[in-house]
């Protein structure tokens, strides 16, 4: 082991002495390893949040919005059959479910509100969706065809102020042309269902009926307005949505919910970056403060390093010393910081409610927040990055303490001691 190593590390543990510098400088130090801690814990906690908000917002629009949707620009899919035939090719499509999407007006009670209606087959989609485990009341297998049954959104439910049991009537804007005058197509359906899907957009704006009730509604006849897909990995989505063209109609449009939500997840992940540089500031001023411990120390040591240099040390050497002493500072700062960034990521459905109890608080309120929790996905990536800018940082904070510990001249260093 080098004596640079060695003397770095015995100025790293030395023990305060009597009379004030080193049991000052010792206690810059304990902060100086506190405050590197503090950030880089910081920095994973918030970055696991952000990414458990970013997975459980994308699990609850995809919930509703398939992977990938197969549509044609006229908006009306003749040979949907054969659409799914084709899909079905591609080995990673795993389910497929026609539909129909028009818009419409519902009326109750006094009460209108303007809707997105879609036309489904419950049991196809629940291989590409996940109303059934949303729904609030009712089932999704309600819907019969014939029958005329309505599941509706939570948010839409309570703006209508209907309930199970109650008919809504649907006013579609395509109208009936009479002598007269053109008159909406009205029809009555009974609520069987209400979901909640925690999405505002879609619990305030979105009714399900059954797929032949949309078709005699909206007159479509057996035509959909398309075919939505689920596959294996969603994030594969767009590179399956180009495969799936060479199994497709040249007249039809395949999009993912990469590019139908484009423009949110986009502003999520500008958020998070933007959320990592500002909370490395913390870490980068924490790390920074080495450089005072690290100038105190050579003040305080330059007769060591006198003695040093007439021994023979190199200014190599000597720089070499105090680029120790600050790097172990900095290390085990950076080791105490990722031990407790990654406990409380891990822990954070327990740390968070012990928190609420001892401070009799709510952090996301149950009646303002679809998510009453902090959801936490801690990826090791991300702790990986964190520790490397980290000790990155720790590093460059040693340089220039370093640098003018080597440049100490030792006859000026023992002219006064």
């Amino acid at each position: 082991m080098r004596y640079e190593f060695l003397i770095g590390l015995r100025y790293t543990r030395a023990q305060p002495r009597e009379g004030g510098g080193n049991r000052f400088i010792s206690f810059i130090a304990l902060i100086s390893m506190l405050g590197l801690a503090l950030g880089v814990a910081a920095l994973i906690i918030v970055l696991s949040v952000m990414n458990g908000f970013q997975k459980e917002l994308r699990e609850r629009i995809l919930g509703v919005v398939s992977h990938i949707q197969v549509t044609t620009e006229s908006g009306e899919l003749t040979d949907w059959s054969h659409v799914v035939q084709g899909v079905a090719r591609h080995p990673q499509v795993r389910a497929a479910a026609p539909y129909v999407q028009q818009q419409g007006m519902l009326s109750f009670d006094g009460q209108v509100r303007g809707v997105m209606v879609r036309g489904i087959v419950p049991k196809a989609e629940d291989t590409v969706a996940n109303f059934s485990r949303h729904m609030q009341a009712g089932r999704l297998e309600q819907l019969v065809p014939g029958e005329f049954g309505i599941v509706l959104g939570a948010e839409l439910a309570h703006a209508l102020q209907a309930r199970l049991g109650d008919k809504v009537t649907l006013l579609a804007p395509q109208g009936l042309v009479t002598p007269a005058a053109i008159l909406p197509r009205v029809k009555q359906f009974r609520v069987v269902g209400i979901f909640d899907v925690g999405m505002y957009e879609f619990d305030s704006g979105l009714a399900l009926i059954e797929l032949s009730d949309a078709q005699k509604m909206y007159r479509m006849g057996d035509r959909v307005s398309g075919v939505r897909l689920k596959v294996d990995d969603l994030f594969a989505a767009p590179k399956i949505s180009r495969e799936l063209l060479r199994f497709l109609d040249a007249d039809v449009g395949v999009t993912d919910w990469t590019r139908t939500h484009a423009n949110f997840f986009r502003a999520v992940d500008i958020e998070k970056r933007m959320m990592f540089l500002i909370l490395l500031l913390i870490v980068a001023v924490a790390a920074f403060n080495i450089v005072s411990t690290l100038v105190m120390a050579v003040q305080d040591k330059r007769a060591d390093i006198a003695i040093l240099r007439t021994l023979g040390a190199s200014p190599p050497s000597i720089m070499g010393i105090f680029v120790v002493q600050g790097t172990l500072i900095g290390v085990i700062g950076l080791l105490a910081g990722v031990a407790l960034g990654v406990t409380v990521a891990l822990n954070i459905d327990v740390v968070v409610p012990f928190i609420e109890r001892l401070f009799s608080m709510q952090f996301l309120a149950k009646d303002v927040y679809y998510i009453s929790e902090l959801p936490s996905d801690m990826h090791w990536s991300d702790v990986g990055t964190i520790s490397v800018v980290s000790f990155v940082l720790t590093i460059l904070a040693t340089l220039y303490p370093s640098w003018r510990a080597s440049r100490t001249q030792p006859a000026e260093a023992l002219r006064y001691e």
